[in-house]
């Protein structure tokens, strides 16, 4: 469906671009990650369950919305969903916010009025790119923060300076294992494949039968979106082997400015040789030699995993948080929907 305004203002299609189209779009915006990928909604909710909005300004696109719908049967309620969206940082353009404030305005019209889904939505936006303008445009058009919702909270390694900078500024400790690891005899395998994911897999297997934890994805899920993915939007893999065995691996997907750092797993003989150290490395190297802004460590809590959360900071990243999800409902039916109906809720447990 096509809905237009008038000439030379913002014109907005919902439903109306195709999956080829979405993914060729897509890279054109700083803010883009795996999460916006037709790819990602179609394997984790259902390709019938996606909506995708296309705003656009004098017939070039500035915003891109896909959201996931959860329908309760019968009565007309249900739930929105748009994780890291919208996409409205395009490259190559000065940063409008008046191009938030609309496209934030389209989708509160389309998905929290005329079909009256309780509509929830997580900015790509970070804490200190915000000056109060973000949260000022949420709150005038009735979005909520739902301050039942952890944050999510990063190391930002900026990749900007050149790489020998980047290492100088490296923790003395992270660069002395980097250094050990490297005098190790490491073979290096990098790529998208599906025979690299199952290295990753085996390993992941084997740090969970050592750790004994309880996962947070669905590693196979992932491996399915991998498989999904056009190729310009794979998820980069790098493993180490060792004596042809794979010790160490890391997943990173690089859409936008920013590439994040999904997916990790090392075997025991890995830890010994600081594989991890090394991957971790290679794959700022090639983040920065490809032009990338930053690099997202993916998470972090020191609470519950302290282990995790110091190496990430060997790296010297700037620690983070996400400005949070915001919610609005202008249905009662949708907003009982939610309070009560478990099965509706589990769209919002995922990413």
């Amino acid at each position: 469906m096509k809905l237009s305004t008038r000439p030379h203002e913002y014109q907005i299609e919902i439903d109306h671009v195709s999956k080829i189209e979405w993914d060729n779009l897509l890279p054109q915006f700083n803010d883009a990650t795996i999460y916006q990928t037709w790819s990602y909604g179609t394997v984790r909710w259902g390709e019938k369950n996606l909506s995708h909005l296309v705003i656009k300004k004098n017939n070039h696109t500035m915003g891109l919305a896909q959201l996931t719908i959860v329908k309760v049967p019968i009565i007309k309620a249900g739930i929105a969903y748009m994780p890291w969206g919208p996409l409205w940082q395009k490259g190559g353009s000065l940063r409008n916010i008046e191009d938030f404030r609309s496209i934030i305005k389209a989708i509160k019209n389309e998905y929290a009025v005329r079909r009256g889904l309780y509509l929830r939505i997580a900015p790509p936006i970070f804490k200190d790119d915000d000056n109060g303008e973000i949260h000022s445009i949420l709150d005038k058009e009735g979005f909520k923060r739902n301050l039942s919702i952890s944050r999510y909270r990063t190391f930002l390694v900026d990749l900007s300076p050149s790489l020998p900078e980047i290492r100088k500024r490296l923790d003395q400790k992270w660069r002395n294992q980097l250094n050990r690891s490297e005098r190790n005899g490491l073979k290096i395998l990098e790529g998208t494949g599906d025979n690299l994911y199952q290295m990753f897999l085996k390993l992941q297997k084997q740090m969970h039968e050592r750790k004994k934890y309880v996962p947070g994805v669905d590693y196979d899920e992932f491996r399915e979106i991998q498989r999904d993915l056009p190729e310009p939007l794979k998820m980069r893999i790098i493993v180490c082997e060792y004596e042809g065995a794979p010790v160490t691996a890391a997943v990173v997907s690089a859409i936008g400015n920013t590439g994040i750092y999904l997916l990790g797993a090392t075997g025991a003989q890995g830890l010994q040789l600081k594989g991890a150290y090394l991957s971790q490395w290679l794959m700022i190297q090639w983040l920065q030699t490809r032009g990338y802004r930053w690099y997202d460590l993916g998470g972090i809590n020191p609470e519950k995993n302290p282990g995790v959360y110091h190496f990430k900071a060997g790296l010297s990243g700037k620690e983070i948080y996400h400005v949070g999800q915001f919610d609005i409902c202008k249905s009662l039916l949708s907003a009982i929907s939610v309070r009560t109906g478990n099965f509706i809720q589990k769209v919002f447990i995922k990413r």
